[in-house]
């Protein structure tokens, strides 16, 4: 093999162990996998009022949470196959809790709110991408942000304000849109840094671990956005 070959492989070893692009890769795979499940399982409507009558959401909501902290926790001492798996249950564990979803918004609404948040995705993982800017400093804000979103979206639990929640889904979509631009920067440096070092089970874990971050990001303004404008059934 001469030189030139020789190069010519070397850089598409370092191609194929991209981790920002595995990352994306896993996270659309995560997505399909819980529209899929949720779209099916809205089908069995019966099973849907019962889940919805019996604190059956309540119930999954709090096993999904459960899981990410899991699987944040200990995904560096998982086998990648237990990982992967870990990742596709709360994928499909998330599509039966977002069910609901098509029985209270119109299909139409649903895809509409689909393509605008991959758009605001795309658009923030652009800038994440390009901009020179650092943006760990936002790190703390956000996490603050969070915190005041899920105190607020528990407050509005008990008293069911409309006005309260139009105000939480517009802080909620614009704190999920920050998150995806901090979270896709974090991992694009983390791709940089390591690149092709490292071993093919720190690849997949840290791939599926990335996946993750952005999945939720997706997902939360995905809802966030539906509640401004989910056309209801």
């Amino acid at each position: 093999m001469n030189r030139e070959n020789s190069m010519t492989f070397s850089s598409s070893a370092v191609m194929s162990r991209n981790l920002m692009r595995n990352v994306y890769i896993w996270m659309t795979l995560g997505l399909a996998l819980t529209g899929v499940v949720a779209w099916g399982t809205a089908q069995n409507t019966q099973l849907v009022r019962t889940l919805a009558q019996n604190n059956g959401f309540l119930i999954l909501m709090l096993v999904e949470v459960g899981l990410v902290f899991f699987i944040s926790a200990r995904i560096m001492q998982m086998s990648p196959m237990t990982a992967t798996l870990t990742f596709a249950g709360y994928s499909a564990l998330n599509g039966v809790t977002i069910s609901f979803i098509f029985l209270a918004y119109t299909q139409q609404s649903i895809a509409t709110t689909f393509f605008i948040t991959a758009g605001m995705f795309g658009a923030m993982s652009i800038f994440a991408f390009v901009t020179r800017k650092d943006l760990s400093g936002w790190g703390s804000y956000l996490f603050m942000a969070l915190i005041g979103v899920i105190i607020a979206s528990l407050v509005n639990f008990f008293l069911n304000s409309q006005a309260l929640s139009y105000i939480i889904s517009y802080v909620g979509v614009l704190l999920f849109m920050g998150l995806t631009a901090y979270d896709t920067q974090r991992i694009k440096r983390m791709s940089d840094a390591m690149g092709e070092n490292m071993s093919e089970p720190d690849y997949i874990r840290l791939s599926i671990m990335g996946a993750l971050k952005l999945y939720l990001d997706f997902i939360n303004m995905f809802l966030f956005l539906l509640r401004i404008f989910g056309g209801r059934r």
